[in-house]
């Protein structure tokens, strides 16, 4: 858990959703608000992935 805690690409994908909630309040509610959560779930998955990627080739260079 730590790993994904720490790790700048996830939070850079949690500091985007804090603007994405920040854009959906304000900003009117339209196909672009849309395309705005679908990017930001495609950037959380993607840094997610990559932790994940990471940690895998860090334990078989560990063996």
């Amino acid at each position: 858990m730590r790993k994904f805690l720490f790790s700048g690409a996830v939070l850079s994908a949690v500091f985007g959703g804090v603007s994405a909630i920040r854009a959906t309040r304000e900003g009117p509610r339209d196909w672009r608000t849309a395309l705005l959560w679908v990017s930001w779930a495609a950037t959380l998955a993607s840094a997610i992935g990559t932790v994940i990627i990471d940690a895998q080739q860090a334990e078989l260079e560990e063996d």
